[in-house]
């Protein structure tokens, strides 16, 4: 496992728990925040979105200029009965 996927995974885990924290001891109420989470949680998610589409376009035409060892095609004849 790569050493930044073990600290997004760290990341994931300790914000939602140290939002948890913070609520109980700020005193904050719960409706505001799951409503401010609400709000936030759109353009975040997209931001993501959007990166991991762009990384998975640059990793698609990186391989169609490297030869794949499926570039042959195979053709199967099926028998009816």
């Amino acid at each position: 496992m790569k050493k930044s996927h073990m600290l997004l995974m760290l990341l994931c885990c300790l914000v939602p728990i140290a939002g948890l924290i913070a609520i109980s001891v700020f005193k904050l109420p719960l409706s505001n925040v799951l409503f401010w989470a609400m709000v936030l949680i759109c353009p975040i998610s997209m931001f993501f979105m959007m990166k991991s589409m762009f990384q998975d376009q640059n990793h698609e035409d990186s391989k169609a200029s490297s030869p794949s060892c499926h570039s042959e095609t195979i053709d199967v004849v099926v028998k009816e009965k």
